[in-house]
């Protein structure tokens, strides 16, 4: 089954507190797409990149993609509006059946070793969403109030999320609700279960100064 990976890449960054998203900063001479760009490809030789961008950065990119090894298996989309519009913007590049995996643009640092589980996952159950247990207590707001929950129900979630193309795209049919932030909240509305793998301390976000900053010494300190 052929395997594609949607890296979203349409945010505004606007909480780096810089004019430039952060899927565009420099991190040790490369975009912070380019990793994950890069962790897809090595993952499977026979998956294809869509990268999902706003227009104005298509030649940036387009000239990271033209240099790469592999051109070939990297495709640049137009983004959306919204996550909804730029994910489903991909979702039409791809032919059923397949794999897909949606991923953030800026978790940088995921594993090969996640994207195998995600993908072994989704091959037998038809969706796979890492997530972490929470390790900090949560509370929640309810009437006005902000009340203690058991955290160890709680799990939070990461991506890249993963599922068959033809729920995926089943999913994408549904309208856009402002409330269902990622693609697994749309797979839910259909009904269907979602299977949840271990994901990664490491994989996070950069969504603040302090995370370029980690992420950079985690770059620095692996080998190679």
């Amino acid at each position: 089954m052929s395997k594609y990976a949607i890296i979203a890449a349409g945010g505004s960054g606007t909480r780096m507190g810089h004019v430039l998203p952060k899927q565009f900063h420099l991190l040790l001479g490369k975009p912070v797409l380019w990793y994950a760009v890069e962790t897809f490809l090595h993952a499977f030789a026979d998956l294809q990149v869509l990268l999902v961008l706003p227009f104005q950065y298509f030649d940036l990119v387009g000239g990271l993609v033209r240099d790469s090894a592999t051109p070939g298996r990297i495709r640049i989309v137009p983004g959306g509006q919204t996550r909804f519009e730029s994910v489903r913007n991909g979702l039409e590049q791809i032919p059923d059946p397949a794999i897909v995996f949606v991923h953030d643009a800026v978790r940088c640092l995921v594993s090969e070793e996640l994207i195998l589980r995600c993908h072994r996952t989704a091959m037998e159950k038809g969706n796979a969403i890492p997530a972490l247990k929470s390790v900090d207590s949560i509370r929640v707001e309810s009437e006005g109030m902000y009340r203690s929950i058991d955290r160890n129900r709680v799990r939070i979630i990461q991506t890249p999320q993963t599922f068959r193309s033809e729920l995926l795209r089943k999913a994408f049919l549904q309208p856009f609700q402002a409330s269902i932030t990622d693609e697994a909240g749309l797979v839910e509305q259909l009904g269907e279960p979602i299977y949840l793998v271990e994901g990664e301390e490491t994989n996070f976000k950069i969504t603040h100064p302090a995370d370029l900053l980690r992420a950079k010494s985690l770059l620095e300190g692996s080998p190679g």
